[in-house]
């Protein structure tokens, strides 16, 4: 009959059961389990006269007369089973480390788990924990590679993203100097501006002071002459004193030696504005410099209310008492006189203006795209318009819920409109002054969706209100909007 041993099955048939290394002078015990002779000897010595099998704990009456295993010992030698790398040895027994407790993880030997401090606890051979701890070692090894990828790829982000917040930072500080550049030219082309001003009025007043200051002059020595001729009249003798007097005192050209009263006014010097209010001056002018460049543009007619008439390349629009088309357009009002312009906005800074003049009812500012525009329109920033307006030539407003009453000193002719879309501010200006724009009205709301200006020119009744909105077009470049009126 052929044999099938495998040779970890040898191995193990090869094993002394209490120090699990190959068989070292084995001895047979009659029930039949081999031991090496030492590890009999050592349980021998600490179990005295009653001494049990370790396998199958049957008696053993005398270990020390238990005769040697020569038939395995052969076998043994015959395979030349080299025996494992000696461990240290246990400090109680003196046997080899070959087993390691669970329990107190601790390597002890084969009558520690038998006898000693650990016995019953869970025991398993060295060279098992050894294949298990070598496995969560490699399983430790990758999890530390993998962190250390991980870790690797996070450093490499920290340093792009370190890099992109300085490039980042180079180029807003290129940004600020430049604007900060700008800002200072436009600063010192105004100090320059108030320096001329100051300059050319005290030249004029100098002038008129050099003028005055020469007739005077003038005076003086026509003065002095007089006295020259009437102190010579004074050496005269009575006689002829007394007719030359009467002669020179009467004569026109004496009369005409004497300065007039009131002919010398004083002078202050008045620069038009206060000191105090200079920075506040120069704001205004830099605001409206520093604003976007004005907006081209134009009306649509598709969206124009039946009763209003574009003109001057869709630029002008009024009101008039008869319908301008027969059908109205699926994209225009049908109730409010209204029109918009064009183009719309959806991002950005944007800045326009709408010449108003002398109309006494109007109203100016964006709507929704998505607005409905049939029939009456419900004006206020919830249904998506931002409006503002003046109500029959005496108050202005805007339409907010409930309305807002605008303070506004006169009747501004000329309206801008600034659209911050991203920062959600929309606000009115009366632009009629050179020196600055005057703020009406701001609203704050989160924008969506794209805006378009829009123009109410309000109902003409009966010939009243009929002047038209004007949506002038910028000037060129290189100059601020005029500001003169439209004639209207």
């Amino acid at each position: 009959m052929a044999l099938q041993v495998t040779a970890p099955d040898l191995a193990n048939g090869l094993q002394c059961p209490v120090c699990l290394e190959v068989f070292k002078e084995p001895l047979m015990l009659q029930c039949g389990h081999s031991y090496c002779k030492d590890c009999l000897n050592s349980l021998t010595h600490h179990l005295g006269n009653q001494l049990f099998c370790p396998v199958c704990r049957q008696v053993v009456p005398d270990g020390s007369s238990s005769p040697p295993n020569v038939s395995l010992a052969q076998v043994i030698e015959a395979l030349h089973v080299p025996g494992e790398q000696e461990l240290s040895v246990c400090t109680h027994h003196q046997n080899p480390l070959s087993l390691f407790c669970e329990r107190d993880r601790e390597l002890i030997c084969g009558l520690c788990g038998l006898l000693g401090s650990h016995k019953q606890h869970q025991v398993i051979p060295v060279s098992t924990v050894y294949s298990r701890m070598k496995e969560e070692l490699s399983g430790l090894i990758s999890d530390l590679k993998q962190q250390r990828e991980k870790l690797e790829e996070q450093v490499t982000r920290l340093g792009n993203n370190r890099t992109r917040i300085a490039n980042e930072s180079d180029v807003f500080s290129w940004v600020i100097r430049r604007e900060f550049q700008e800002l200072h030219r436009l600063v010192d082309e105004e100090e320059a501006r108030c320096l001329e001003g100051i300059e050319c009025h005290k030249r004029g007043l100098l002038a008129s002071m050099d003028i005055q200051l020469e007739q005077a002059q003038g005076a003086r020595e026509r003065l002095d002459q007089a006295e020259g001729v009437l102190e010579q009249l004074s050496e005269e003798s009575h006689l002829d004193f007394i007719q030359k007097y009467h002669a020179m005192a009467s004569s026109t050209k004496l009369q005409q030696t004497l300065p007039l009263e009131g002919t010398f006014n004083a002078v202050s010097f008045k620069p038009g504005f206060h000191p105090a209010n200079l920075k506040m001056t120069v704001w205004k002018r830099l605001f409206r410099k520093v604003l976007p460049a004005m907006e081209t543009l134009k009306l649509d007619p598709a969206t124009a209310h039946p009763l209003l008439q574009l003109s001057k390349g869709n630029t002008v629009v009024e009101c008039g008492l008869l319908s301008q088309r027969s059908v109205g357009h699926p994209d225009g009002f049908d109730y409010n006189t209204c029109v918009l312009a064009s183009q719309g906005f959806s991002c950005g800074r944007h800045y326009w203006e709408v010449v108003v003049g002398s109309k006494s009812h109007w109203r100016l500012g964006v709507i929704k795209g998505t607005a409905n525009r049939k029939g009456k329109l419900i004006k206020s920033p919830e249904h998506g318009l931002w409006l503002i307006g003046l109500k029959e030539g005496r108050g202005y407003e805007a339409f907010q819920c409930p309305r807002v009453l605008l303070p506004v000193a006169g009747h501004p002719h000329r309206i801008g409109v600034y659209l911050h879309y991203e920062q959600g501010e929309l606000t009115f200006f009366d632009a009629d002054r050179p020196e600055g724009l005057q703020p009406l009205y701001t609203f704050q709301a989160d924008f969506q969706g794209k805006l378009y200006p829009i123009l109410d020119t309000c109902w003409n009744e009966r010939g009243n209100n009929s002047l038209p909105m004007v949506l002038p077009q910028p000037p060129g470049p290189g100059h601020l909007p005029t500001l003169e009126h439209t004639k209207l």
